[in-house]
């Protein structure tokens, strides 16, 4: 049978897991926030971009804008845009040393590959 329905999709309707700060990357943004009175937290967002598909935005937060969730542990907080939550819904963001650098590491559970060089996703 078919009918003349369209299925809608509302973001905010939808329920989050959420997202999770390991107490190194908490301690990595409180961090940066003391070193800009500005700043407020980090934005993670999702853009698409290299070789698997998708890579994450991390940018200085100085509040939270209209159609974001924030994240909290311990004064560190975690801006993430609603359109981004079905691609890092379940995230946990830790930072972490790799060799001489030190970056934010994200576990997505929805990431089904990444790029040999580890800048992009794909679900």
């Amino acid at each position: 049978m078919q009918t003349d329905t369209v299925e809608t999709f509302s973001l905010e309707d939808n329920t989050w897991q959420g997202l999770t700060l390991s107490e190194a990357a908490a301690k990595q943004i409180r961090r940066l926030a003391e070193q800009n009175a500005d700043m407020q937290g980090l934005r993670l967002g999702v853009k698409q971009s290299g070789c698997a598909g998708f890579g994450y935005v991390v940018e200085m937060a100085t509040g939270q804008e209209g159609g974001e969730l924030v994240y909290e542990r311990d004064g560190a907080h975690l801006y993430v845009p609603l359109k981004a939550m079905p691609f890092v819904d379940g995230t946990e963001v830790d930072y972490v040393q790799e060799g001489l650098n030190h970056v934010f590491k994200f576990n997505n559970p929805k990431a089904q590959h990444a790029c040999g060089c580890g800048e992009s996703f794909g679900l």
